[in-house]
């Protein structure tokens, strides 16, 4: 089992291999459809040489991806970007990705020298492989109960999604500087509060 619940601390056990690609998700739903970042308003890009190019500096590698590839998965992650933050609509995004896995051909098998485990077809596209091992690794998390880790940013005025792979599931934020800000905003609206009128 890739995520087991059963230690003695109460907290999952997530293998590398669903880390890193839920980890990949959070990146390119982040890089290809964030609308705000940060308490700043962003246009995400628009292009399949700006997507290829957003997508090669949030991995910080060249990703060996297509211009045509990198809108493929912009594509894709709008419809990941929803599985994130529903914690209260897990069905609909139960949905979401049984029809990704589905379309993307995601089924376990061993291929290679040597074998290794994925989950996507020896002859899928390097975007299509892709999207069937991150809506795989999604769909593990959500799978055994843990879709509270997909989250999306509390702060205001962020889009932005990441994996809660905190003891206790409790992170609201994208990052630090989200969660900054967040906490001055509050300081200045109970100052506010307090001060005489």
């Amino acid at each position: 089992m890739t995520i087991d619940p059963w230690r003695i601390t109460g907290q999952p056990q997530i293998d590398s291999y669903v880390d890193r690609w839920v980890e990949r998700a959070a990146h390119l739903v982040n890089a290809l459809t964030v609308t705000a970042a940060h308490g700043r308003a962003v246009t995400p890009p628009a292009s399949g040489g700006e997507r290829l190019a957003a997508i090669d500096a949030c991995l910080a590698a060249p990703s060996r991806l297509t211009p045509a590839d990198a809108d493929h998965l912009a594509e894709v992650a709008a419809e990941l970007r929803d599985v994130f933050g529903a914690a209260g609509r897990l069905h609909a995004a139960a949905a979401r990705l049984n029809d990704v896995l589905i379309r993307h051909r995601a089924v376990p098998n061993l291929h290679g020298d040597p074998p290794v485990l994925a989950f996507h077809a020896p002859d899928a596209t390097l975007a299509g492989a892709w999207v069937a091992d991150m809506a795989t690794a999604l769909a593990m998390v959500v799978g055994v109960g843990q879709g509270a880790r997909l989250g999306l940013c509390q702060a205001g005025n962020c889009s932005r999604v990441f994996f809660d792979t905190t003891r206790n599931a409790s992170r609201r934020f994208c990052d630090l500087s989200c969660q900054n800000r967040a906490k001055a905003s509050a300081y200045r609206a109970r100052r506010a509060a307090r001060a005489p009128s």
